[in-house]
């Protein structure tokens, strides 16, 4: 993974410190859903922190990257399934799983852009352990492409006029590296 490539193309959808985006909250809510667990997010992984564009079941915005187990699973190359942090020894001593919150099970699915870059993951989690299925681990990542598409799809509607018809009116600068909107 070219970490300076990366953080480039996270930059390029200027999506950090945005306001939430319902969009991106419908999708965490049917993760959370499909798991039943009483945490989703859409996690964004920047220089030193993990930055939550939607946050279901925590009252944070952000920690510090080296506490993220997403920071984990945007170096994986499929889901990163963590039935139980405790056993673990990535996690087992992680201020997360020790001290509040006590998670215990995460799921990440990484958020990896058209070109290949991974900004982030869509993930649940949960304060008891679990092992999901094959199937949910599937549509999990098939989730995470849908915040993909969501973040290609914000980064275009911050570049129009504002109105649904406006997108005529684009933006000047260059979409991310590899966009379905790159020319």
């Amino acid at each position: 993974m070219d970490e300076l490539r990366r953080l480039e193309a996270l930059k390029a959808y200027e999506i950090l410190d945005t306001a939430p985006e319902a969009a991106f909250d419908r999708l965490t809510a049917v993760a959370a859903g499909l798991f039943q667990t009483p945490v989703s997010l859409v996690s964004l992984i920047d220089e030193t922190r993990q930055w939550f564009k939607s946050c279901r079941g925590l009252a944070v915005t952000e920690t510090p990257r080296d506490m993220a187990f997403c920071d984990h699973a945007i170096r994986a190359d499929d889901v990163l399934v963590v039935p139980d942090a405790t056993r673990d020894p990535r996690f087992r001593s992680n201020p997360l799983v020790v001290g509040e919150p006590h998670i215990r099970f995460y799921a990440g699915a990484p958020l990896r852009t058209p070109g290949g870059e991974v900004l982030g993951t869509l993930c649940v989690i949960d304060f008891k352990p679990r092992r999901p299925s094959p199937e949910n681990i599937r549509l999990l990542a098939l989730l995470a492409q849908a915040v993909v598409d969501a973040l290609e799809l914000a980064w275009l509607w911050r570049g129009t006029t504002g109105r649904p018809n406006g997108a005529s009116r684009r933006r000047r600068r260059p979409p991310p590296p590899n966009s379905v909107f790159a020319t």
